[in-house]
């Protein structure tokens, strides 16, 4: 999600309202030794108070990491910040002045990893692709979108590193010399009021892409109300063209379907970053088969902090991690990773042996 806090409120506050907001948020790591959890059960994996967290990324390492997607002081580095995967914090990187423009709205969130291990950075502020190795602490730029551009989530896949575009209604396609090309252009990705595409991820087995789109425009199939999202497939074919979106699931009102997490039984489980503030599992034709909380826009999860625009579901074990980024409230008390027992295993992102760039 592009969470642009001016934009959120004029859209969610209309349909829903704001949220409940809970208790501060308690000490971090308690109570992760349990042998069983039962499902849905949600704890607090990581504090990061005024980050407004938006993606969690969790590295072939068992590394987590999170970026700080906006920033209240406009002239503060955006941080990428590193945790165990029992939730204890490790390491926190600055972006380069070099890389960032510091006097307007700026954030990153770290979207993928390269097959040596090099993370894959989003910045909103210049439109770039960078990398940050974790080992050396370098920082590098591979690419850039084109102005105007908002990049918001990426997934490697046959051709190089693909990239959702939350301003502009394009998915990119970055070749590992960092060329950019539109790959996919379509109408259903065009959203409604600024609320665009969201979460990217490429299934090999399939040989396509889940895309999740935050509000539908109208005349897609499916997009009633326009204030509806839907997550979407798209085929890739043998010479790397683009099939025809095709809607597999169209949202409740105001849902904002965000971040997804997919468990090796195909089941997705996607975060709504909207009022209803909760999220919801899929079966791979895209049915819904239970959503949590049951009761929408409490964000009661039965932790000490409830969801506040969760924005991501992805997966660690048995468990999915959720970034909350209390995008409307701006509550820093809610703004880090939970920790959410759903009982599969998750299948691992895509990172081929191309996944890397010159």
């Amino acid at each position: 999600m592009r969470r642009g806090v001016a934009l959120v409120p004029a859209l969610v506050l209309a349909l829903v309202g704001t949220a409940a907001l809970g208790a501060p948020v308690p000490a971090v790591g308690a109570d992760r030794t349990a042998a069983e959890r039962p499902r849905w059960d949600t704890r607090v994996f990581a504090r990061m108070p005024g980050g407004h967290p938006a993606y969690v990324h969790v590295a072939r390492s068992g590394r987590v990491y999170a970026g700080t997607y906006t920033v209240p002081d406009s002239t503060a580095a955006s941080r990428v910040h590193e945790w165990s995967r029992d939730g204890v914090a490790l390491r926190t990187w600055e972006v380069p002045a070099r890389y960032q423009r510091r006097d307007v709205d700026h954030g990153v969130q770290v979207a993928a990893e390269t097959r040596d291990g090099a993370l894959v950075v989003l910045e909103t502020s210049t439109a770039s692709i960078l990398t940050l190795d974790p080992g050396s602490g370098r920082w590098r730029r591979v690419a850039r979108l084109p102005a105007g551009s908002v990049p918001n989530y990426a997934t490697w896949a046959p051709g190089g590193l693909y990239v959702s575009d939350y301003a502009r209604g394009v998915i990119w396609r970055v070749r590992p010399d960092g060329v950019v090309r539109a790959w996919l252009r379509d109408p259903a990705l065009d959203g409604v009021a600024g609320f665009g595409t969201a979460a990217l991820r490429y299934l090999p087995a399939q040989r396509a892409f889940l895309v999740t789109q935050q509000t539908l425009a109208p005349g897609t199939a499916g997009a009633t109300p326009p204030t509806s999202g839907g997550l979407l497939r798209v085929a890739l074919s043998r010479t790397g063209a683009p099939g025809r979106p095709r809607l597999l699931w169209t949202s409740a009102p105001g849902d904002l379907p965000d971040g997804l997490g997919v468990a090796r039984s195909g089941h997705v489980y996607v975060a709504m970053a909207g009022p209803t503030n909760r999220l919801v599992e899929l079966d791979a034709d895209g049915r819904e088969l239970d959503a949590f909380p049951a009761v929408p826009a409490t964000g009661d999860n039965g932790s000490p902090v409830p969801f506040d625009t969760p924005c991501s579901a992805t997966f660690l074990g048995t468990r999915v991690l959720v970034a909350n980024q209390s995008a409307v409230a701006g509550d820093a008390s809610h703004m880090g990773v939970l920790d959410v027992e759903v009982g599969e295993p998750g299948l691992p992102p895509s990172v081929p042996a191309s996944a890397r760039f010159d």
